[in-house]
């Protein structure tokens, strides 16, 4: 072979992967959009990263993931969804008011929701089975298991005899919940009252409230501005020395005494799932809304020791977790 054939050769074989990559698709973009903080509850992404994986796809191999948190700031979300639109991400994953921020956003690119409220009802999608448009998702038992919260208060503080209920008006389910608690209390035996929160300026107001009542105990409502606040809420309740049940696990482990609800983790895997199966090709329009079924009782110990609660152990059987 002669010298300059072999030059020739070598220059052309060095060139090939370059080349490869060149003809290489470029990794198709995920846009997260939260309500969170970045560094809050890191074991959801984990979950969501979880459901792509099991769905064919890993983050920064085959997929990448920009991440938008509102850290409980709801009026940056259309912005942030406007964002992601203009950068023509191939799908949306996103929670709670997130979602209708997405929606508000685009009409084609598809979203795949994860949400503590029935989607049809709030107007997400036509139907469970047949979603319609460009949203499918999951849903969360939250508003469904409201009156379970109240009979395991009443369980857990036998001698209260009238209960307070925390609600943001401005939730979609606010009155169903309103009116779900009154039934339940009513059938219990049980008195409701009813405070309302929409702001961190109202949590001083409503506990301020709670003290002149003297109520026994408190229920805090389905919200997602609660959700993002639940260690916020905790120190308040363990604060004010006021037994209270939330829906979400983070509230619990931040010192609130029991939370009920269903499992967050489990949602944020079945949106990972969706998104990954959506980026195979599949549309949103031909998934069915799915319903995490899970439930999770969580009892924190140390906490109804310090506020004088003395948990069944009929009730501590019943738990999924319990803190000491």
């Amino acid at each position: 072979m002669r010298r300059r054939e072999f030059i020739t050769l070598i220059s052309g074989a060095a060139a090939w992967p370059l080349a490869v990559r060149a003809q290489q698709p470029a990794m198709p973009v995920i846009g997260f959009l939260n309500t969170r903080a970045s560094d809050q509850d890191t074991y959801l992404l984990a979950a969501f990263r979880l459901g792509l994986k099991e769905a064919g796809f890993v983050e920064g191999q085959n997929v990448t993931v920009e991440y938008r948190f509102a850290g409980g700031r709801n009026d940056r979300l259309p912005g942030m969804a406007a964002d992601l639109v203009r950068q023509q991400v191939a799908v949306i994953a996103a929670n709670g008011p997130a979602v209708v921020a997405a929606k508000a956003a685009t009409t084609s690119i598809p979203i795949v929701f994860s949400v503590g409220l029935d989607p049809v009802a709030s107007g997400l999608v036509t139907s469970l089975n047949r979603p319609g448009g460009n949203l499918t998702g999951d849903t969360i038992l939250f508003d469904e298991v409201g009156p379970k919260r109240l009979e395991l208060m009443r369980e857990l503080v036998p001698k209260a005899s009238v209960i307070a209920v925390l609600i943001n008006p401005a939730y979609p389910t606010a009155e169903t919940q309103s009116q779900n608690m009154q039934a339940a209390a009513h059938t219990l035996g049980l008195e409701i009252r009813i405070l309302n929160a929409s702001t961190e300026r109202d949590f001083d107001t409503a506990f301020a409230t709670l003290v002149q009542m003297r109520v026994g105990a408190l229920l805090i409502g389905n919200d997602s501005f609660f959700n993002s606040r639940s260690e916020q809420l905790a120190a308040m309740t363990v604060r004010h020395a006021v037994p209270t049940i939330f829906q979400t696990r983070e509230f619990a482990m931040a010192g609130g005494l029991v939370s009920y609800g269903g499992s967050i983790k489990a949602s944020y895997r079945q949106v990972g799932v969706y998104t990954g199966r959506i980026l195979k090709g599949e549309k949103p329009a031909d998934l069915p809304v799915q319903q995490t079924t899970k439930v999770e009782l969580i009892v924190n110990l140390k906490t109804a020791k310090a506020l004088g609660v003395t948990v069944p152990l009929s009730l501590l059987g019943r738990a999924d977790e319990v803190i000491e």
